[in-house]
């Protein structure tokens, strides 16, 4: 059951480095905020349906959630991952308020809530804001189709390649090159396009080029093999 929760100051920071208050005058920043609810979600938690009627978008400040559909059958497709730092479910606000994905929490999570009357009330005496979040989905439609193109050029042991060097180049030790994968490999699966079974194979081709892995710790003994793939 979601818990609000009182904002604090890393709360605080968190949200005014995010892509929608980054650069936006202070005055402008303390009027977003005083209309922001924290509230702390549990795992598997869903924060809306696909199709429901929508009246807020979401910060996430701790934990991961996912974006998904739902085809008849059952079969769910993850089409997004956020986390700290990241907006999600402002762009119902555009599309007739309706939410076209289902979002759930992966993990326990700490979220800020933004009401869309307060946001579109701001948003129309200030138009600094409006360009904020523009900017925002413009970044979320250039995603889409990278990871549109990636899915057409790369195949699924490229594609764990690709990241697993983008990872360690942000989280490595710079000795033995081990980090650790932030969210578990199912909600990586979702994040770049595979099935459960096809991320399993990718782990273990990828093995033969000197990755090691335990858990959600990687190791990797030859970025430059993995390069190569």
């Amino acid at each position: 059951m979601n818990k609000v929760l009182r904002m604090n100051l890393r709360d605080r920071d968190i949200l005014q480095s995010t892509p929608l208050m980054a650069g936006l005058n202070p005055g402008l920043v303390k009027r977003i905020l005083d209309g922001v609810v924290i509230f702390s979600a549990e795992a598997r938690d869903l924060l809306f349906r696909e199709g429901a009627a929508a009246d807020c978008f979401y910060v996430v400040i701790a934990g991961y959630v996912r974006l998904y559909r739902t085809g008849v059958d059952g079969k769910e497709a993850d089409t997004g991952v956020f986390g700290p730092g990241d907006v999600f479910g402002q762009c119902a606000m555009f599309l007739s308020d309706r939410h076209t994905f289902n979002a759930q929490c992966a993990e326990p999570a700490t979220l800020a809530r933004f009401d869309y009357s307060k946001i579109r009330h701001i948003m129309a005496e200030e138009p600094e804001l409006s360009l904020s979040l523009m900017n925002i989905m413009a970044r979320h439609l250039n995603d889409a189709r990278m990871n549109v193109a990636n899915d057409r050029l790369h195949t699924a042991p490229q594609r764990v390649a690709r990241y697993l060097l983008e990872l360690s180049h942000t989280q490595g030790d710079g000795h033995a090159n081990s980090f650790r994968l932030p969210f578990q490999k199912s909600l990586l699966a979702g994040k770049l396009g595979l099935a459960p079974e096809a991320l399993s194979r990718a782990f273990s081709l990828l093995k033969n080029s000197g990755v090691t892995i335990r858990g959600r710790v990687i190791q990797i003994s030859d970025a430059e093999a993995l390069r190569k793939i």
